[in-house]
């Protein structure tokens, strides 16, 4: 009877605990709307593609994945440029365009925006 009494709160305690450990950031990874503070140093990032473009007529023929908000008002800019395309097995604009992802590499700026480019689809993990 008591191993009864005793199952059933740790049951619901490690739902509970579950749950959490799926929603909340893993350890090391910030959100995009911080990723300014970071400027400089390699880091994860994690967010929503809110838009995806292959820019085939720019120059170096440009990949952009902006997370949380689409371009011109993005948050923060995942860049693949064109002589890396070929490392994906599928354009990453289509496979990226409203998926919960997370980056991983050097943080840098241009524009004002944050942005971190990306060489080898390794950096990139879907959440």
């Amino acid at each position: 009877m008591f191993a009864r009494i005793v199952r059933v709160p740790l049951l619901i305690l490690f739902l509970c605990l579950s749950f959490f450990w799926a929603v909340l950031p893993v350890r090391g990874e910030i959100a995009a709307k911080d990723a300014e503070n970071y400027l400089g140093k390699t880091e994860t990032v994690c967010g929503q593609v809110a838009s995806a473009t292959h820019a085939l007529r720019a120059k170096g023929q440009p990949t952009f994945l902006n997370l949380d908000e689409p371009f011109p008002n993005q948050i923060f800019t995942i860049v693949i440029w064109g002589s890396d395309r070929a490392e994906f097995p599928e354009p990453p604009e289509k496979v990226y365009k409203g998926k919960r992802i997370c980056v991983t590499g050097a943080i840098t700026s241009y524009q004002g925006k944050p942005q971190i480019v990306v060489k080898d689809p390794k950096q990139i993990v879907v959440r």
